[in-house]
This record gives C-alpha cells, sequence and structure tokens, in this order.
C-alpha cells in the first residue's frame, strides 16, 4: 500500500512538495491544507487534491469562495501516516500532529531544536528511518551541504567561508525587499553556519549573507580549506559522482542565474524547478589546498527530494538511502 501523506500549508514549498509526492509509486497525498481561499487553493482543487481548512474557524471563509473542502487539518490527519509542514514558520501544528499520532517534517524555517534531527538524505538517511519528526534545513543550507559533504568525505574540510548573496523573495511574493538595496545581514556568522552543522557537525564553517534585489536564485562563493591537497579536475571529479549537482559553464554562455534558469526551461521540468545545486564548471579553482567556487541554488526547488527521501525514510518505505535517492531523482528527472 502506497504512504498516506497530508501537506499542510500548499505555497512556494507545498505545492512541489505535493506533486513530487503524487509522481512516486509508494506514496500518495490524501489532501491539501489551507489556511486561506486564495488562488493556491484553487489551483490544489483544479489539479485534483482534497482540500482541507486549517480550522473551523476557515471554513465558512471557504464556503464563500466557493471553494469545497472536506473539514479540516484534523479531519485530514486522521487518513495519513505521515504530514509536510510547509506552512510559515513557528505556526505551532506540532501538538496537533502530537494528538493524531502522525509523523510529520518540518522546512527549514523552523529551529533545529524543534525535532533535534535535520535531514539531508546523502549525509543521514539511515538516521532517520522510522523517526516521528524530521527537519528539512533550508534551500541555503541544503546547498552548501550538497557540496561541502562529498569535499569532507573526500578531502577533509580544515575550514569553509561560505558567502552568500541571497535573493530577495519568491517570484510571486511583492511584499518583501529589498527593493533597490543590497541589505547585509549583521549578525555573525548568519544563521546557515550553525544550520550546516546541525547536520555536518565536524565541518567547520562560517557564513556571511546579504541580500539583493532579485527573486530567481541565490549565489553562493565558497572558500574550502583542504586538509589535503588537490586539484580543481580532482575536485570536480568528486561532484560528478553525487547526485543533485549539476555543471555548468560561463565560456558557453552560463554566466548568471538568467540563464541557469533558462537551461531549467529548456529541461521542461514542472514549473521550470532546478532541484540541483548548480555549480559553474570554469569557476571551480585550488590555490595551495585552498579550493574556491561559486555555486547557484533554486530556492523553491531544492528542498523538495530531500523531503521525499525523508518520508520514505521516516516511514521506512526504503531502508536503503542510495535506492530512494535513485527512485526519487528517476521521478523528477534530476540528472536527465
Amino acid at each position: 500500500m502506497p504512504a498516506k501523506v497530508a501537506i499542510n500549508g500548499y505555497g512556494t514549498i507545498g505545492k512541489r512538495v505535493a506533486d513530487a509526492v503524487e509522481v512516486q509509486d509508494d506514496m500518495d497525498v490524501m489532501g491539501v491544507a489551507k489556511m486561506k481561499p486564495n488562488y493556491e487553493a484553487r489551483m490544489a482543487l483544479e489539479r485534483g487534491y482534497a482540500l482541507y481548512a486549517t480550522t473551523k474557524d476557515a471554513l465558512p471563509k471557504f464556503e464563500k469562495a466557493g471553494l469545497k473542502v472536506r473539514g479540516t487539518l484534523d479531519d485530514l490527519l486522521k487518513e495519513v501516516e505521515l504530514v509536510v509542514d510547509c506552512t510559515p514558520e513557528e505556526s505551532g501544528y506540532k501538538p496537533a500532529y502530537e494528538k493524531a499520532g502522525v509523523k510529520a517534517i518540518w522546512q527549514g524555517g523552523e529551529e533545529h531544536s524543534l525535532t533535534n534531527f535535520s535531514f539531508n538524505a546523502a549525509v543521514n538517511y539511515t538516521e532517520a528511518l522510522g523517526r516521528s519528526w524530521v527537519r528539512v534545513p533550508s534551500c541555503n543550507t541544503t546547498g552548501l551541504i550538497r557540496t561541502l559533504y562529498p569535499l569532507d568525505a573526500h578531502f577533509g574540510i580544515a575550514k569553509a567561508l561560505a558567502v552568500m548573496v541571497r535573493r530577495a523573495t519568491d517570484p510571486p511574493d511583492s511584499k518583501k525587499g529589498p527593493i533597490n538595496a543590497i541589505e547585509p545581514e549583521l549578525e555573525m556568522p548568519s544563521h546557515h553556519g550553525p544550520d550546516v552543522q546541525s547536520v555536518l557537525p565536524k565541518v567547520n564553517i562560517h557564513t556571511i549573507a546579504l541580500k539583493v534585489p532579485t527573486t530567481i536564485m541565490h549565489v553562493h562563493a565558497v572558500s574550502v580549506e583542504l586538509k589535503r591537497a588537490t586539484t580543481a579536475k580532482d575536485v570536480l571529479d568528486v561532484w560528478r559522482r553525487i547526485p543533485r549537482i549539476k555543471f555548468f559553464r560561463g565560456a558557453e554562455g552560463v554566466a548568471s542565474t538568467a540563464q541557469i534558469m533558462e537551461v531549467a526551461r529548456d529541461l521542461s521540468r514542472s514549473r521550470s524547478d532546478l532541484y540541483e545545486i548548480a555549480v559553474w564548471e570554469d569557476g571551480v579553482h585550488v590555490v595551495g589546498n585552498t579550493l574556491y567556487y561559486f555555486q547557484a541554488v533554486h530556492q523553491e526547488s531544492d528542498v523538495v527530494p530531500e523531503n521525499i527521501d525523508a518520508i520514505r525514510a521516516m516511514l521506512q518505505v526504503e531502508k536503503d538511502g542510495k535506492a530512494s535517492m535513485t527512485k526519487t531523482d528517476a521521478s523528477l528527472g534530476i540528472g536527465a
């Protein structure tokens, strides 16, 4: 029997996770929960998902909007084994999940302390087997883990510095900024470094972040002091053996995030999503024992495959991490 999954929150991440669950042959979306009867709620119905209101108080709003709901989140939780929480941070649904006796996955906006376990399929899949509460770190953290983990495994990392140029907001959001400014995150380190360490506790990393007025992608400029001498070719060879990393070349005209997303559109995936971390192949350099590289993160989608693998691990649908990743990647066209 396919695993029965609910999606609480059908926004930027929630709708992508829902669609990714639906293309798996070992799990089904039993319904999605929304707080407001907005256009995304209508789209959920049009895509064939059972729609639920998060609270009883919200039911009249959906009725007034002409959107048919099957009940509340509490009703949906009675039908499932696991809920993927894609609501805004600190929404506070954990007691409802505990009461219903269902497992839950949260996204990177939440603190690590909510679950005391942050997940990355390549790093700690086995440790997630059978767990009740799991957190998938943020898009930026996931992006750093994807490239740093194989470096640490093959060469050893003495220390790393990542300067993250962050998009201001997601494409459909017209309320956030900055609009005509560059905004540094004055906290040191930015929260991303400690977040990486929630999955890779032994990696010595410092992170600096700033926001810029774009909605397309994040860009990371990373320098890594390696414990073992190597070459740019050796680093690239290691990364080529790792799933969920995709290479681009500035020499071929892919010189910015705009061209990367154009390639993503040409791949004809759902919503033109780039689940992989984009690495500029000709931007990888080694000087002495220090590696320098640039990578870009499609903030709307890179955590989606991690959510699918987390579902399999928690429900023990698949006990082998590599097998789960292979299945997830094939279903989403990753590596194609």
